[in-house]
């Protein structure tokens, strides 16, 4: 399992975010605070604070490189 920070700051983001992980045949999570969400549910996303940066957890391991290089329009770096 790998675990980036991304930022989801707006609705036409959320959606391109979703189209491109249901290319992938992996389970993502988005983890914020205490509540993990399944990361191509567009209503669970939208009930996450969208503020601030997420946790994603990437649980791949064979396409690992092809599912970073889709997520770098998302990928914030962690301060």
């Amino acid at each position: 399992m790998k675990t980036v920070s991304i930022s989801l700051n707006s609705i036409d983001k959320v959606k391109s975010f979703v189209n491109d992980l249901t290319k992938f045949d992996d389970d993502f999570d988005l983890v914020s605070g205490r509540y993990v969400i399944d990361a191509i549910s567009i209503m669970g996303i939208f009930s996450l604070d969208l503020s601030k940066p997420i946790d994603l957890n990437i649980h791949s391991t064979d396409n690992l490189d092809k599912v970073m290089e889709v997520l770098k329009p998302y990928i914030v770096e962690k301060k």
